[in-house]
């Protein structure tokens, strides 16, 4: 009821105002539930598609998406609908409208750039890793020239950009569960590894390798054995594996050049073809990002790194040199000089050499606790518990989502690998613990801070995931993959397109000396791209998936083959500490070789295997060359006749016979 105090001219305002208002809602159209999905950035002259979500199912065929001057008519896709093919040829803000009996349902913003833009942001990342060796800056600076582009080019553009770059793309890249997953699985795995480095169950192993070692020859193949059997991390490889054996090799005048490549060259590719390190959660994270943007394609992450192992040509044929080197007593180009050198002068290392023997030992983290006993039990166990939790929570998860009747490789490929690796690396670190404490090797506080010491060598590793995660959505938002199948898909045989990006891997690598770099660069636009490829010749059908897993082990593989090559390479620089060994001389020794493997998995095993040349012939014929040309152009280095003498003119020798007495008597 009104007040009676209410002024005339005031009552009818408000009476009127009543009338307009139940007019308006009597007479209005119905709310449409319609709403545009309208791309933030499409590409002038590239065709995209719209999609508009129907819910109250009121759209009828004949429906259109107008987008500036282009158009096209809506087809019901997947309980919506899509316009597909749109091609605009302006540039900067454009209207999406959807109209329906010349109605505006709905309507949008776009932005319209030109098509070459799109490739801008990975190539400021490639060309300034390359440029200033650092790759944290150089995939920031490409995640906020891409922000740039998607908000636009102008000052204020350039500072929202800024922004975005963590607010968006970085915070969104963290916000998925599944790089979440990642993330904690890779700390974790880690952790367990700083755990059995300090109880002493690392260097247990080496201990029972140790004992058998009495001649080069098996001092080679104990180093290289020790290598494959610290599969679980790279750079505890290196580390454990060059300080513990430098004291057999020296003894028995093993070259520290020849001890450098082993290590070196059995670290990373076990690192990166073993079923469960350190590497894997990186790769699969990368993997699984670039795949969740591909319609068509619904292999799971995990599934689709196991199927590129069987290409993954040079981490193969480099471990199966190392051993084939090891064993025949051949060496040629500078390491057969400093094999001969070492055998017959006994100086395991050049005379110009610059040593630092200090760095070589400044490894407290990664040492054991002095005064514990070493037992290798204390690290098997954990990492079969590991590799077994991980194996088994592939085979029940799979299971669960493909069914007990399915085949190995359909559980494995429907299995939530994100689940089994955290399983994993969860009872790998508490089976560690429990070892080190039950036993009374460490006291709870020490097994904490060793988790930790693990944990925090992670850490670089995954700030450049994360990056690289946030660069591939920079890259999804300015569809870089649809302008370079643009330009490409029709000009590339599919077949070729893995070779092409496995020397492309290895160039960054080698000239950034970062293999994850180069991986968290270029993993995001290659799954998209060799998908598109396919695609557009018409191949995008299982009979070709081999030519996506190929294209996967690429860039592993090219990472890690310039990673070897590279003489500001992390891996190789801790090889050359590690081993006492000078780095250009490392660099100069492993550098013939590792080119030498490279080539020939290129060119027998990449090149065939991308027109479906069989996989395991490659590798056949690859291992065959490789003993044939060692045979052939090898020199033979003869055997120390006295192998309890300490090296001649090394006064190095001694204190490493001295570190091997304490590591043994520990």
């Amino acid at each position: 009821m009104l007040p009676a105090s209410l002024p005339s001219s005031r009552l009818l305002l408000a009476v009127l105002a009543a009338c307009c208002l139940s007019a308006l809602l009597v007479n209005a159209p119905p709310a449409h539930a319609q709403s545009v999905e309208a791309p933030r950035v499409v590409l002038n002259g590239i065709a995209f598609d719209i999609r508009v979500d129907d819910p109250d199912e009121s759209l009828t065929p004949g429906a259109q998406v107008q987008v500036g001057s282009a158009s096209a008519t809506l087809e019901p896709d997947d309980g919506g609908w899509v316009a597909e093919g749109l091609i605009v040829r302006d540039t900067g803000g454009l209207d999406v409208q959807l109209v329906q009996g010349g109605q505006t349902l709905d309507q949008a913003r776009t932005r319209a750039i030109p098509a070459w833009l799109s490739i801008l942001p990975p190539l400021l990342a490639i060309g300034m890793a390359l440029a200033f060796k650092r790759v944290v800056p150089a995939l920031f600076l490409g995640i906020w020239v891409g922000a740039w582009m998607a908000a636009g080019f102008s000052i204020s553009g350039l500072f929202v950009g800024l922004l975005e770059t963590l607010e968006i793309y970085v915070l969104g890249a963290l916000a998925n569960e599944s790089h979440v997953a990642i993330i904690l699985f890779s700390l974790m795995i880690g952790g367990m590894v700083g755990i059995i480095s300090k109880n002493g169950g690392t260097y247990g192993i080496v201990e029972r390798l140790v004992t058998w070692a009495n001649t080069p020859r098996r001092a080679q193949l104990a180093t290289g054995t020790l290598g494959v059997g610290m599969f679980f991390d790279d750079y505890a490889n290196t580390l454990v594996v060059g300080n513990t054996m430098r004291p057999v090799t020296d003894r028995l005048k093993v070259s520290r050049e020849k001890l450098a490549y082993i290590v070196d060259s059995t670290a990373a590719p076990i690192a990166c073809v073993a079923l469960v390190t350190t590497w894997i959660g990186y790769q699969v994270g990368l993997v699984g990002t670039a795949v969740e943007a591909i319609d068509g394609f619904n292999e799971g992450a995990y599934s689709i790194f196991l199927s590129s192992l069987a290409y993954s040509f040079y981490p193969w044929l480099a471990l199966y040199f190392v051993f084939v080197v090891a064993n025949s007593n051949r060496d040629f180009g500078p390491m057969a000089r400093a094999e001969i050198r070492a055998r017959t002068t006994g100086q395991v290392a050049s005379p110009n050499a610059k040593l630092d023997e200090a760095a070589a030992e400044d490894n407290d983290e990664m040492a054991p606790k002095e005064g514990i006993p070493l037992r290798a039990l204390n690290a098997v166990i954990p990492i079969v518990v590991l590799v077994g939790s991980v194996l088994a929570g592939l085979y029940w998860t799979g299971v669960d989502a493909a069914g007990s009747e399915a085949s190995i490789r359909e559980i494995i490929g429907a299995a939530d690998s994100y689940t089994a690796l955290l399983w994993g690396s969860l009872l790998g670190v508490i089976a560690a613990a429990a070892l080190s404490i039950g036993q009374q090797l460490l006291s709870l506080e020490e097994t904490v801070d060793a988790w930790y010491s693990g944990l925090k060598s992670m850490l670089f590793a995954m700030i450049i995931l994360v990056l690289a995660w946030a660069l591939s959505d920079i890259t999804e938002v300015l569809h870089t993959a649809d302008y370079l199948v643009s330009i490409l898909g029709t000009t590339l045989h599919p077949g070729i397109v893995p070779a092409i990006i496995f020397v492309l891997a290895a160039a960054t690598a080698f000239a950034t000396g970062s293999s994850w770099g180069t991986m968290g660069i270029l993993m995001p636009l290659v799954i998209p791209l060799v998908w598109a490829v396919l695609q557009a010749n018409n191949m995008a059908d299982p009979t070709n998936y081999h030519i996506m897993y190929s294209a996967v082990s690429c860039v592993l593989a090219g990472s890690v083959w310039g990673d070897h090559c590279s003489p500001i390479s992390d891996t190789t620089i801790l090889s050359s500490m590690a081993s006492g060994c000078d780095h250009i001389d490392h660099v100069r020794t492993q550098l013939p070789y590792a080119l030498s493997v490279g080539f020939i998995a290129l060119a027998l095993g990449t090149i065939p295997a991308g027109f479906g040349f069989p996989w395991w012939a490659s590798l056949i014929l690859g291992a065959i060359l490789l003993s044939t040309a060692l045979r052939m152009f090898g020199t033979p280095v003869p055997e120390t006749s006295s192998p309890e003498a300490s090296p001649a003119g090394n006064p190095e020798a001694s204190a490493s016979d001295e570190r091997t007495k304490r590591v043994s008597n520990q």
